[in-house]
């Protein structure tokens, strides 16, 4: 049986390294290495939200836009209900839920007492297979809920 023109594990194996491009998005925003998500797109990939109308395209211009991310920005995000759709052999599309914990003026090595997320939405992206690897081609944020991001006191610790 085919679905979308790909076997079975064809498609698990699409969904699967979409759902690990996801992951790997999150992952280089909260552990330090926000100028390489830009890597993760196409060349002409797009991040947008459309909240505020703000639109980022093509990798220098991602590269910039999340390489700006304040050095002092502790994040992290927990993904879930990660639904990837194969649409082609080549097209893939996803919506996956998030919160946000994040604070600005953190200290390496200080413990932040728990905090209620800043942000809580879900992504819509589209995906596209260039030479054999999956990439975002755009990665649209929902944002139904969300504040500014809380500047620590001093020393990064309450």
């Amino acid at each position: 049986m085919t679905t979308h023109g790909l076997d079975p594990m064809e498609r698990l194996l699409a969904e699967r390294a979409c759902e690990r491009l996801i992951l790997e998005f999150v992952r280089r925003l909260d552990l330090g290495e926000p100028g390489t998500v830009c890597e993760l797109f196409t060349p002409d990939g797009v991040w947008e939200w459309p909240y505020d109308g703000r639109r980022v395209e093509g990798r220098e211009a991602l590269r910039a836009y999340f390489g700006s991310r304040p050095a002092d920005r502790l994040s992290r995000r927990m993904c879930t209900n990660i639904l990837v759709t194969v649409d082609s052999p080549d097209t893939a599309e996803a919506t996956t839920y998030f919160a946000t914990y994040r604070v600005d003026g953190h200290t390496d090595g200080a413990l932040i007492p728990p905090r209620l997320p800043a942000n809580i939405g879900h992504y819509e992206d589209t995906f596209r297979r260039i030479d054999g690897s999956w990439l975002l081609a755009t990665r649209t944020l929902v944002l139904p809920f969300g504040g500014p991001t809380e500047r620590l006191a001093g020393s990064g610790r309450p």
